[in-house]
């Protein structure tokens, strides 16, 4: 245990100290990196805390994407935007056009689905094979039908799932099944559209990596 939580503390320490990765001009070498085992993420949301654990066996590609992604601090100031009552809520669009934009055809693989989208689960949110970009979903309840589609688990809420259960749903879905935000609206305009049009939506404030794991 000693040996992992030095691998831990060492991995941070030498984070600490390069730039966070760019979200408009992506850096190729940096966005293929490998990722560790494991991480922690810390979020920070309009109503509260809660930690997830990034498990890389899981879902790898998956788990390379985010870890860039958290590191680029992607995700400060998305709005969760589909809040659905005993479904999930859905994260993702930065809020900021011209990054949406940058991101928008940056597909990864699908990875096999190794773990089932039980509650408290996360998964990339994707449009068909191999459409995975940068949105995530939240599992309200077990959504193991969803296992079947291809959404392959990557990382699970280990801290606070009381405060991913408070997030304001009164919303729901959007078009064409309702009268919530619209996802090609948000890429177009960004949190101006949402704080106008949907001003009760919680965010996330800021996200931080606090842990790190490589066992190899």
């Amino acid at each position: 245990m000693r040996a992992r939580t030095l691998l831990a503390l060492a991995a941070l320490a030498g984070g600490a100290c390069a730039s966070p990765p760019s979200l408009l001009k992506p850096d190729a070498a940096r966005l293929a990196a490998v990722a560790p085992d494991s991480f922690l993420v810390s979020f920070e949301t309009t109503r509260g805390d809660f930690l997830l654990k990034v498990h890389r066996d899981w879902s790898p590609l998956g788990a390379d994407r985010l870890y860039y992604l958290f590191q680029a601090h992607f995700y400060d100031g998305a709005r969760f935007f589909r809040t659905v009552d005993h479904f999930v809520t859905q994260f993702g669009l930065s809020g900021d056009p011209a990054v949406d934009a940058a991101w928008k055809e940056r597909r990864i693989p699908d990875d096999p689905v190794l773990r089932s989208n039980v509650r408290g689960t996360l998964s990339f949110a994707k449009g068909g094979k191999d459409s995975r970009t940068t949105q995530l979903y939240i599992s309200y309840k077990d959504n193991s039908r969803l296992d079947a589609l291809g959404f392959s688990v990557v990382a699970q809420v280990v801290d606070g799932m009381a405060v991913v259960d408070s997030l304001y749903h009164g919303y729901g879905e959007g078009p064409p099944r309702g009268a919530g935000p619209s996802q090609e609206r948000i890429a177009k305009e960004g949190n101006a559209y949402l704080v106008k049009e949907f001003p009760k939506l919680d965010h996330i404030v800021t996200t931080q990596v606090t842990n790190e794991w490589r066992h190899r």
